[in-house]
């Protein structure tokens, strides 16, 4: 089978087969000699040289970076090539379950932590702890964003490498806090004095924009945890979520819709709540570090920070855990020396950091925290700063459980829009997704033995 990487007759490289065509034709029939297979196929280690195939589970926006990284890869390694499948990042989940079930899985591929612990349930992934021990990469990788990983393939074995962690991120309007003479809202008692002397309902202005549709589980967790400090998301096999410190602190957080908040963030998704505040005068958005070039655009340099998420009066910082990206090799490739080799210099520090720079996330490799791109991108540096401080604590989201992302949206997004018109109690919502999570965990440990 040729590569999907082709030279052009100007010594650079372009893509010739990224389209999702190709994708398909991948997950319908596995590909005899490009060392795909099945789930539950063992694979080998292989030559160590010759053809591997990557998937790229974000096509639409990291197309362009990968390729930089493939063609250095090659100059490094010229004995192995690269075979470059690009997937749109909507797609990615079924496009693995198809090829888990009938062939044709790459010999290496982006995986997001969201996916891990289903595909290594079906055996599709290769446990990677030994690999890194031994690799140039060992001490090398931000402990939370591992700790990240292991605990979303279900807590005992590592597979996956992580590449990028996005951030809570609370974005506020320095023009807004040096007019009213407020302090930068870096813990939870400014945060809240901030929005509700921003608040002015006669001229449209508001502290805060809170997120009520889709997506607004999570942010809603990372500030009820913040704010009590609460470190661990289960307490033995019972989850904390409802616990009474966490059910105060929404109770608070809840209670700034409509008053100093906009009524339409009842409905806002992230795109209508990025929006919302790019072109109001709204104090404060909560979301992470993928909006920055929004607000650049919308409001210009000097008008807007962006910081991590605000700790306790005392300074410390609890944070729920934010999805990973990373890197995975897949069990049934028949070549895996060189799917590692691919991962080990992906994830090095000078190609984490090319490939982070271009994705405006925060790098896996800790050796790439100091470089000059991060330094010039305060939301970005101060990200990482908190990422790999001691002090600070990650609250890690059970991504490992099957039901979770149906907990965490489906069943519950509709209920926080009550809590927040008042048709329901901050008691009622936290007690009900216990006890979802609590049977969910059992689930899982019985399906472990």
């Amino acid at each position: 089978m040729k590569s999907s990487i082709r030279r052009s007759s100007r010594g650079g490289r372009r893509p010739a087969a990224v389209v999702l065509g190709a994708v398909l034709a991948l997950t319908a029939t596995a590909c005899g000699d490009d060392g795909s297979g099945a789930a539950g196929d063992k694979g080998g280690e292989g030559s160590g040289k010759g053809e591997i195939t990557f998937w790229d589970n974000n096509t639409a926006v990291r197309r362009d970076i990968w390729m930089e990284v493939i063609e250095d890869f090659e100059k490094k390694y010229p004995d192995i090539e690269v075979k470059y499948v690009g997937i749109p990042a909507a797609d990615a989940q079924s496009k693995y379950d198809t090829a888990i079930q009938g062939g044709g899985l790459p010999d290496v591929g982006g995986v997001g932590t969201a996916m891990l612990a289903g595909m290594a349930a079906q055996n599709a992934l290769e446990p990677l702890d030994d690999r890194l021990g031994k690799s140039s990469l060992n001490g090398r990788l931000n402990e939370n964003l591992v700790d990240s990983s292991r605990a979303a393939g279900g807590g005992d074995e590592l597979y996956q490498i992580p590449t990028s962690a996005n951030n809570g991120t609370l974005w506020y309007r320095t023009d807004l806090f040096e007019k009213a003479g407020l302090d930068a809202p870096t813990t939870w008692s400014k945060f809240y004095e901030a929005a509700e002397k921003l608040t002015d309902k006669g001229k449209n202005a508001f502290g805060f924009t809170i997120r009520g549709g889709e997506g607004s589980i999570a942010p809603a967790l990372d500030a009820v945890y913040g704010q009590t400090g609460i470190t661990s998301f289960w307490d033995g096999d019972k989850t904390t979520v409802n616990d009474p410190k966490n059910v105060a602190a929404l109770e608070k957080y809840v209670a700034l819709y409509k008053k100093n908040t906009p009524s339409a963030d009842v409905n806002n998704d992230f795109t209508k709540m990025v929006a919302q505040w790019d072109s109001g005068t709204i104090g404060m958005l909560s979301h992470n570090l993928g909006s920055y070039q929004d607000h650049l655009k919308a409001l210009g340099e000097g008008k807007f920070k962006g910081i991590p998420n605000p700790t306790l009066d005392d300074g410390t910082r609890v944070q729920v855990s934010n999805p990973v990206d990373g890197l995975s090799v897949f069990k049934s490739s028949k070549n895996k020396a060189a799917a590692w080799k691919f991962v080990e210099f992906a994830v090095s520090a000078a190609e984490n950091s090319k490939f982070n720079e271009s994705a405006g996330q925060v790098p896996a490799n800790t050796d790439a925290a100091g470089d000059a791109w991060i330094q010039k991108a305060e939301p970005t540096k101060l990200a990482a700063e908190a990422l790999n401080s001691d002090s600070t604590e990650i609250v890690q989201l059970p991504y490992y459980l099957p039901d979770w992302n149906t907990i965490s949206k489906a069943d519950n997004e509709a209920d926080f829009q009550k809590v927040l018109l008042g048709k329901m109690s901050a008691k009622s919502f936290l007690d009900t997704m216990a006890e979802q999570l609590n049977e969910a965990q059992a689930e899982w440990k019985e399906q472990q033995g």
